[in-house]
């Protein structure tokens, strides 16, 4: 089961991700986000960063050229769409990149899910909303869902087992549900990623 822990803004998150060792570290590129990095600021957190964490940068509408300078700057090693980004929007970003793309789909219904099936991003990724919410969606429609994903929304410590059970994605993606007061705090996310790995 893959983890990815998104969100993160200080030097003493990145070393609590150097320690418990997460598969992925997601950095919010997005300026209305409140979790919103500057790029100077990602970059000294990249190279705080263990290598054998790859960071995924979220994106939000961004101009395809502006989300693969990051990669090319060698701030993240992966790329999170979550706009309205569509088909052509993801050929064009291929022109720019050969980096992984993650699409993220907001899913209220399985017609989301069935446009999901259909993405040419490298892996989806289903949330309840924009993301950071703290929301979950119905679950129950992924039963009949026909390709690997990463779980957002709603997730934490009192879920993860439930989520991995009922929902059997690739990966689990998490913010708002390790952080206090809107601050990741080191002992949810350490809290969960044993959970997780426990299973």
């Amino acid at each position: 089961m893959k983890i990815k822990i998104c969100g993160l803004k200080r030097v003493e998150e990145i070393r609590c991700l150097n320690r418990l060792r997460p598969d992925f570290c997601g950095f919010v590129f997005a300026p209305e986000s409140r979790r919103y990095l500057e790029k100077p600021q990602a970059l000294e957190l990249k190279k705080i960063l263990s290598p054998a964490i790859p960071a995924v940068g979220v994106f939000v509408n961004a101009k395809p050229e502006a989300a693969a300078a990051y990669v090319r700057e060698g701030i993240i090693d992966a790329i999170q769409l979550h706009g309205q980004e569509d088909e052509a929007y993801l050929s064009c970003l291929r022109r720019f990149t050969d980096a992984p793309v993650i699409q993220a789909f907001s899913v209220n219904t399985e017609a989301d899910l069935r446009l999901a099936e259909k993405s040419s991003a490298d892996l989806v990724l289903l949330d309840s909303g924009a993301g950071g919410t703290g929301k979950r969606f119905d679950w129950n429609l992924l039963e009949n869902f026909g390709r690997p994903f990463l779980l957002a929304g709603g997730l934490n410590a009192g879920n993860v087992r439930e989520a991995m059970k009922i929902c059997r994605p690739w990966g689990l993606d998490i913010s708002s549900g390790v952080e206090t007061n809107g601050v990741k705090d080191p002992l949810k996310i350490e809290t969960c990623i044993r959970r997780i790995r426990n299973v």
